[in-house]
């Protein structure tokens, strides 16, 4: 009997090490442990100089076709003859559209538009309505427009001078992807970008990657900001984006994260302490006056969260316009059925009493799931998402 139990476990040993070398490795989830793997995947990159991503099409541009003829006009082909496309007033442009199984593993671009008025969405497998819908700014967590872009040292997500927007979300397929960009705005737009993929097999338990922003300015007195709202299917939320402009001239963000999962009601199963705790700081970022006694705080960036802020005119815009973000990257938030993302406006009277506020919050909430999605709500009317350069204060 010893004897059959050692053959028998040396035979599940053999056959799981064939298992394993029979296994091809994909090329995707890279980080320093496996980039020595080789695979069969294949690198595409897609840009205004080539638009189609094929292999040897890069940089075909001529002088008759490139938008920087003028400068390339003594080189001609070959020497950065198309390096950026222009988005008329209206147009909804085609970024990439990606034909087979693979994934996106890093999107770089610099817009010069109004971040608000330029959206970005995206389409997997052929699907009537987009995974992600979101202003280009928002995105890459700089929402409040040129000239405030924060700099971010995450893994998510890198805003590096003066505007270079990276993403390294990993984004699967399986058979087909499309990225467009909509101008709403009356000028047009500029956009130097690169989307760099990989055409290789994903795994069947893959799920894709979905985006959606929110915006409601001036929050209505003693309501609570939804993040994210009516996700349905499986998946798991991995990070959130947060715009928060303060009207209140002392501390503005003792309101609670909630994540409400697989029917909550009126309770929700995750509830968070505090914003600045929810994005990982703690007391008021560690808000101090300086010797003109107007409050300061401390910004960061780490891997996972970071918290920036830009100091304003309260007497025509905000007190403070304020960008968090908080990548789930290791401890995401899985759900079965749906889940419901929120967030508290609130601050302080005299006498240490809670007082909601109304400020301006807008949001970009991120998660992957199984498809088909519930389709998003209609996004805001231009109107509604404009940041304008004068606003009243909506509370004493």
């Amino acid at each position: 009997m010893k004897q059959l139990v050692i053959i028998m476990f040396a035979l599940t040993t053999f056959l799981t090490s064939c298992n394993q070398k029979q296994e091809k490795f994909n090329g995707l989830d890279l980080g320093l442990g496996n980039l020595y793997r080789l695979s069969d995947a294949r690198s595409r990159s897609i840009s205004p100089e080539n638009f189609t991503g094929e292999k040897g099409k890069g940089g075909m541009a001529t002088l008759e076709n490139g938008v920087a003829a003028g400068p390339a006009r003594e080189l001609g082909q070959g020497w950065k003859v198309n390096p950026y496309v222009i988005i008329k007033p209206g147009e909804v442009f085609t970024l990439a559209e990606i034909e087979g199984e693979g994934a996106i593993q890093h999107i770089w671009m610099t817009p010069a538009c109004n971040y608000r008025l330029s959206i970005l969405r995206f389409y997997w497998d052929d699907e009537e309505y987009p995974s992600v819908e979101v202003p280009v700014g928002d995105f890459f967590a700089s929402g409040w427009g040129q000239g405030f872009e924060p700099e971010i040292r995450s893994l998510a997500v890198c805003v590096n001078p003066k505007s270079g927007f990276n993403c390294y979300w990993q984004m699967p397929f399986r058979k087909k992807c499309k990225i467009t960009m909509e101008n709403m705005d009356t000028v047009r737009a500029v956009l130097f970008y690169q989307i760099d993929y990989t055409l290789t097999d994903i795994p069947e338990d893959a799920a894709y990657f979905h985006a959606q922003f929110n915006r409601v300015h001036p929050l209505p007195e003693k309501e609570v900001y939804t993040i994210v709202d009516n996700i349905k299917g499986k998946g798991q939320y991995i990070g959130t984006y947060l715009a928060h402009g303060t009207y209140s001239d002392v501390w503005w963000g003792e309101g609670e994260a909630k994540f409400y999962i697989d029917g909550d009601k009126e309770f929700p199963t995750i509830c968070g302490t505090g914003e600045e705790d929810y994005f990982c700081g703690s007391y008021d970022y560690k808000e101090y006056r300086d010797k003109n006694g107007v409050v300061q705080y401390h910004n960061f960036s780490s891997p996972y969260t970071g918290f920036y802020y830009f100091k304003d005119n309260p007497e025509i815009s905000y007190e403070t316009k304020v960008n968090e973000y908080r990548w789930h990257i290791a401890d995401p938030v899985r759900f079965e059925n749906d889940l419901k993302v929120t967030i508290q406006s609130l601050g302080w009277k005299p006498g240490g009493i809670y007082k909601p506020l109304q400020d301006d919050l807008a949001s970009v909430a991120f998660w992957y799931q199984t498809e088909p999605h519930n389709p998003f709500p209609e996004l805001l009317s231009k109107e509604k998402l404009v940041i304008k350069k004068e606003n009243k204060k909506p509370y004493k």
